[in-house]
């Protein structure tokens, strides 16, 4: 059984833009490709922000987008179009991000650094 593993591969924004520390595991860049394919989202980005949230004071934010907004940082990995803006990004440094399934629900795991602390629930996170 070979069990090697490759790096992902991750190619930054045309503008130069480096491409932040936010690494998707291959589940995670199945479940991408999943959604994109059933909902009809071809050509969309995947979008990974951190937002206000929850009791811990922020959470992350993902979504199916058109185009990415102005000033926004730009990356590709395994066939994925990925986008952030540039605060997210400093939270975001170091980042692998998930999809975990189990009999009690299915959802994106995120293994962040920069997180301090996390509430019960696990829906926010401190830094």
């Amino acid at each position: 059984m070979d069990t090697t593993t490759t790096p992902a591969q991750t190619t930054p924004s045309a503008q130069g833009t480096p491409a932040p520390t936010v690494r998707l595991t291959e589940a995670a860049v199945a479940q991408v490709k999943k959604v994109i394919q059933d909902q009809g989202f071809q050509g969309y980005l995947f979008s990974i922000r951190v937002v206000p949230a929850g009791c811990s004071g922020l959470g992350y934010d993902l979504n199916m987008v058109r185009e990415a907004k102005p000033h926004d940082i730009l990356w590709e990995q395994d066939g994925v179009k990925l986008t952030t803006d540039a605060l997210s990004s400093q939270y975001l440094a170091g980042t692998e991000i998930d999809f975990v399934s189990s009999v009690t629900g299915a959802g994106f795991k995120f293994n962040n650094p920069n997180a301090k602390s996390s509430c019960g629930c696990g829906t926010s996170f401190s830094t």
